[in-house]
């Protein structure tokens, strides 16, 4: 296992230095700097961690199965230092988002009191922003609508929300021009996006902060949506397509040779990328 280990990490250094001589991709040699293993072993820790329902020991057993030897503290700091940028460049990357948007807040229990997560998505599922507070009134509203305005610089022709009236009062000082529907079911989209959140929070029993809460969120959704198609529209043929061609996008901002660049590139890259626990 040892033998195949050093193998391996001798065939991803070559295989990025091949792409680089020839012009392909960038060599990010200075994000990973100073780091005992290479960005494939890296990014893959942080995809499994924000893509999948995992703690950071659950990111430490598969590694460890395929002869990859690396603390959950290890993981722990790769996803902190890693994950926003990684995210960020995602986020870049998502097209222009529809024109009809959907609001919605949900509570969080965090140290015993009682916290807000507002989420906006788009027609298609697309999650715009989230942001964590300690209200839900007319200032929290105009605070999470100048957010979104400023990370999406698009203004919807509609928004949807429920019957809270703090919307109402923030959408006529903040979008007086923009239809508006409150309906206690035209809002289901965004009421069912809550539910992830949900998943980790148990998993993770409970955030610690708001600013943790933040953090975590602003990275896991863009890292773990990039890799959620809307499959249930999509043939199998045009899922793997699909798939294939989102993992291409996520070798590129991680700085990893894509899988057009050689048979034994892709190799390595499949071989990294096919575990999920």
């Amino acid at each position: 296992m040892g033998e195949g280990i050093v193998n391996l990490l001798s065939s991803l250094s070559n295989a990025r230095l091949m792409c680089h001589t020839r012009g392909m991709c960038p060599l990010s040699t200075n994000r990973y700097k100073h780091h005992r293993f290479p960005a494939e072993i890296i990014s893959h820790a942080v995809w499994l961690y924000f893509r999948f329902c995992l703690s950071y020991r659950d990111v430490e057993e598969p590694l460890f199965a395929r002869g990859v030897i690396v603390t959950y503290e290890a993981i722990r700091q790769w996803c902190l230092k890693f994950g926003q940028d990684f995210a960020n460049q995602l986020r870049r990357r998502r097209p222009r988002p529809g024109d009809k948007w959907h609001l919605d807040e949900v509570f969080l229990t965090i140290n015993g009191e009682r916290r807000y997560l507002w989420r906006a998505m788009d027609q298609d599922g697309a999650v715009l922003d989230i942001l964590v507070q300690s209200r839900r009134d007319k200032k929290a509203a105009k605070k999470f609508f100048r957010k979104l305005l400023k990370g999406c610089q698009d203004v919807p022709r509609v928004i949807i929300t429920d019957q809270l009236k703090s919307y109402g009062a923030a959408k006529r000082e903040v979008l007086p021009r923009v239809e508006h529907r409150q309906h206690r079911y035209l809002n289901n989209r965004a009421e069912n996006s809550h539910q992830p959140t949900r998943q980790r929070e148990r998993r993770m029993q409970g955030f610690k902060s708001p600013g943790h809460a933040q953090r975590f969120l602003a990275e896991s959704g863009p890292i773990a949506q990039h890799f959620r198609p809307r499959r249930h529209r999509l043939s199998a043929s045009a899922y793997r397509q699909e798939m294939s061609q989102r993992f291409d996008i996520w070798r590129e901002i991680t700085g990893l040779p894509t899988a057009a660049y050689g048979s034994r590139a892709r190799e390595i890259c499949v071989f990294l990328t096919m575990c999920s626990c």
